[in-house]
């Protein structure tokens, strides 16, 4: 135990409780700066305290009511669009079924007893 006595005096020797109030205060002092800073950079940039959102949201119904009875005087004066111009109906008919095949089966078979003979 008197070593650690010894250990807490030497440690303690340039220490006084004047010394320690003051190291206290310039922490006080340092984290009251680092706490204003903070809230500095944590501020919107370009708006202030005094946004009024009613007041926004009343200016952005007066915007959206002028512009409904702008395209209200405006319903009559549209341009109507030219008609949707389809493909032509064929003139000619159409055979009902494909063509029969017969002619290529015929030269097929001649083709095939010409060979085997």
């Amino acid at each position: 135990m008197e070593l650690a006595a010894r250990g807490m005096k030497k440690a303690y020797q340039d220490m006084d409780i004047d010394k320690v109030d003051e190291l206290m205060a310039d922490i006080t002092e340092q984290q009251e700066v680092a706490q204003q800073i903070s809230d500095a950079i944590s501020r919107p940039v370009g708006f202030g305290d005094d946004v009024d959102e009613d007041e926004l949201l009343e200016e952005l119904e007066e915007l959206e009511q002028e512009e409904l009875a702008q395209e209200l005087l405006n319903v009559g004066d549209k341009k109507e669009e030219p008609p949707v111009k389809l493909p032509s109906i064929p003139s000619t008919h159409l055979p009902a079924g494909p063509a029969p095949k017969a002619d290529e089966d015929e030269e097929a078979l001649k083709q095939l007893a010409e060979w085997v003979s």
